[in-house]
């Protein structure tokens, strides 16, 4: 099974080793059939410290490193 990649902006590098990143999604209202902006937050490891808050990244779907953090940061959109 492929491994997941979203795109999301860096909100939180407070934490060592780890990014807090927001992923939005768009989705259809049931009733009024507009589309109404969703967002989610999840914990990527990030290796090195090298990315900052605002900064827009990839994420893709890892082993678990701790018991919220199972995404790492892809280097290549950074």
């Amino acid at each position: 099974m492929p491994k997941r990649i979203l795109q999301g902006v860096v909100v939180s590098d407070k934490q060592d080793k780890t990014v807090v990143v927001r992923v939005e999604r768009q989705v259809m209202h049931p009733v009024y059939k507009k589309f109404v902006k969703r967002s989610k937050k999840y914990a990527a490891h990030d290796e090195n410290n090298q990315f900052k808050v605002g900064d827009q990244v990839s994420i893709i779907e890892s082993k678990p490193y701790s018991k919220t953090k199972a995404w790492t940061v892809v280097v290549d959109n950074a």
